[in-house]
């Protein structure tokens, strides 16, 4: 039994296969502790299909608990151990400036304070020989220094050690006689640029502790929860943010690889509903209770080694994705100038928006609430009802304490819209229109559970073609990591200048052989021995002579024709007489995962009159009007509809304004297109 669970800061979503079908179920989030709403979600699975439990289980988990200890400042208690004369990389970084010309900007404080940066008098070359090897009583001396400090785990990062990580491990050693944890920048990114290295398994040692901690519970949890008659252990996978899952074992020693855990799994489940529904170039827009992921999408999902998480430089890979805050908990309030501001603060799963029935600030679910573009009923099929009356008066609250503002609570709660749509609209903007792509090129695929809510108006604004709504909107990212495979990734710096062609591909293979190597036995570990399970992709990241950063390409074919024509695209020029070097390795393995797909929709006529509601009155134009309301689970492949028009499924609602249209294609997801059907 896979079980897939992705955890968000308003709902926990599972998506699972039971009889054959594709089945999703949402339960609210437990802040405190995030596994009691994993407990819960076993627990229902368990008494909606008692069958189950003679299965082994195997839960695949997406969790944000590491993105939420990075932005909260509650990781462990760290030291850094580095070559004498480093210590202050952290704060040094690359001197650039986050904004220009802000002269007042506030950086985010170093993970790791000056007191506790220690440098160690060892020092290896830039092509691996040792120049100074570390005494007996250097490590000593080290190994005591970080006692004393207290730390709860300890980074070390010497320099050049991804040419030679003979020190870095020497230091491991010591500590580990200690007892005292660490991370090795050899083992978590053995990579060229010091200060991303750094960063990165400064990172990685932070939140090493409180991930042992938690996927340790969550383990155990599972465990107890689902009570296999089989003597088999359930087995915990956990979402990295490249986009593969990975053991909780794993996890739990890498988990700077997991801090886009959620987003990762939407990013998949975006591009295989696009794929069957027979787009290519698409965006993925995630809006969730607490924040919005968008992603641009040609085909296989991109990936990144230049993320940004909390303001803090994190170089491993990861699905280039940018996240806002804005969902549908987002609270909305008045500024000392009577400005509207919604967001980036959340109502979360506790205490929630007001219509929940315990938060008392207006959120955007609220005013979606007020504008009638949600069903009174609530989601969850009824489970989960909203409480209309106390979100009117939560908006009405707030509009009488705004020194100035809108004339009536409808125009309040459109401004709230307008304005977490301006958010988003900017969001979608940086990841296209700022990168050289025209919107207007790509469909919008809209999921979580308030999405559809604002998908269309959002594709209006920007010019997109179509909106599709996936079949089970509300846990699509859950869906993602259901279809995920078990991925490794590895990367060696190697600095070659790629003439000529026929030495560097010996140079290339024989590298590419070793980090294979490596690949093969995390897999096994992983449960794969054979290689007809595994799929390997090699790139190499290239740049010309004398440049500072660096394109990935794939290592197949003419990687140097590649690596032109893809400078060519991105900067709008190239340089075929210019020497490319090859800087980094990278090998992608990745374990094959069972994949479960969607089943085609029945078939139906043109009209959804038997998802067909009823009417109800919408806030659209400044005016209230009638529109249809449809239970999407009745719909069937072949439906249209006309705006306006509200369409209500568990766990998900979208709206559709006048002058747009829908229609349901084979697979169950909804097209919605601008103009008169």
């Amino acid at each position: 039994m896979r079980i897939a669970v992705d955890s968000g800061g308003t709902f926990t979503d599972a998506v699972f296969v039971a009889g054959g079908r594709l089945t999703i179920l949402k339960v609210p989030s437990t802040p405190r502790n995030p596994v009691d709403a994993i407990a819960h979600v076993l627990e229902r699975v368990l008494a909606d299909h008692s069958d189950a439990a003679d299965s082994p289980l195997e839960l695949l988990y997406g969790t944000t608990v590491g993105t939420n200890a990075l932005l909260e400042r509650r990781g462990a208690r760290v030291a850094l151990v580095t070559t004498a004369g480093l210590e202050d990389v952290l704060e040094i970084g690359r001197q650039a400036r986050p904004r220009l010309y802000d002269l007042f900007v506030e950086r985010p404080e170093p993970l790791v304070p000056r007191e506790r940066r220690f440098g160690m008098r060892e020092r290896i070359g830039p092509g691996g020989r040792v120049l100074l090897r570390p005494s007996r009583a250097e490590l000593a001396r080290v190994v005591r220094r970080a006692r004393d400090s207290r730390a709860e785990a300890v980074a070390v990062c010497l320099l050049f050690s991804y040419a030679n990580p003979a020190h870095e491990r020497a230091v491991g050693d010591a500590l580990a006689a200690a007892s005292i944890p660490s991370t090795l920048s050899c083992q978590v990114l053995p990579e060229f640029r010091e200060f991303e290295r750094t960063a990165t398994t400064v990172v990685n040692a932070y939140l090493i502790p409180v991930m042992g901690k938690y996927l340790g519970e969550a383990s155990k949890r599972a465990a107890e929860a689902w009570r296999p008659r089989r003597a088999v252990p359930a087995r915990v996978r956990v979402m990295q943010s490249n986009g593969g899952i990975v053991s909780a074992a794993a996890a739990a020693r890498e988990p700077v690889r997991t801090i886009l855990s959620g987003p990762a799994g939407g990013v998949l489940g975006a591009e295989y509903v696009a794929r069957i529904a027979g787009f290519e170039r698409v965006i993925s827009f995630d809006m969730g209770g607490t924040s919005t992921d968008v992603a641009l999408l040609e085909g296989a999902p991109r990936a990144t080694n230049e993320a940004l998480v909390a303001g803090l430089p994190v170089a491993v890979p990861v699905l280039d994705i940018h996240t806002v805050g804005a969902g549908g908990g987002s609270l909305a309030r008045f500024d000392r100038a009577g400005a509207l501001r919604v967001g980036p603060e959340s109502s979360g799963a506790d205490p929630g928006p007001a219509c929940y029935g315990r938060g008392e600030q207006p959120t955007v679910t609220d005013a979606q609430l007020v504008l009638g573009r949600i069903s009174p009923e609530g989601f969850l099929r009824g489970e989960f009802r909203l409480d209309a009356g106390r979100a009117h008066r939560a908006l009405e609250w707030a509009l009488r304490a705004a020194p100035v503002g809108p004339r009536s609570i409808e125009e309040f709660a459109q401004g709230i819209v307008d304005v977490a749509n301006a958010t988003m609209e900017k969001a979608i903007r940086v990841i296209s229109v700022e990168r050289g792509y025209d919107p207007r090129d790509y469909s919008l695929v809209a999921f979580g559970g308030a999405g559809g809510l604002h998908a269309c108006e959002l594709a209006a604004a920007l010019r997109l073609p179509r909106v599709l709504v996936p079949r089970l909107p509300g846990g699509l990212s859950a869906l993602g990591i259901l279809r995920a495979d078990v991925v490794r990734d590895y990367v060696r710096t190697v600095q070659l200048a790629a003439l000529p062609q026929r030495q560097v591909r010996s140079k290339l293979a024989a590298a590419f052989s070793e980090l294979e190597r490596s690949g093969v036995r995390e897999l096994a570990r992983e449960g794969y021995s054979a290689r007809a399970q595994i799929r390997v992709e090699r790139l190499l990241d290239c740049r010309y002579a004398g440049q500072g950063y660096e394109l990935t390409v794939s290592a197949s074919g003419d990687f140097i024709g590649a690596f032109h024509r893809l400078h060519q695209h991105r900067y709008g020029h190239s340089d075929t007489l210019r020497v490319v070097e090859v800087v980094n390795v990278r090998t992608r393995m990745a374990g094959l995962t069972p994949k479960p797909q969607l089943e085609r929709a029945p078939r139906g006529g043109a009209s959804p009159s038997p998802a067909f509601v009823g009417q109800r009155r919408v806030f659209v134009r400044g005016r209230w009007t009638l529109s249809g309301f449809y239970d999407r689970a009745k719909l069937r492949a072949g439906n249209v509809l006309g705006g306006p028009a509200v369409v209500s499924e568990y766990g998900a609602t979208t709206f559709v304004p006048p002058a747009w249209h829908g229609r349901v294609d084979a697979y169950g997801n909804l097209l919605l297109e601008m103009g008169r059907r």
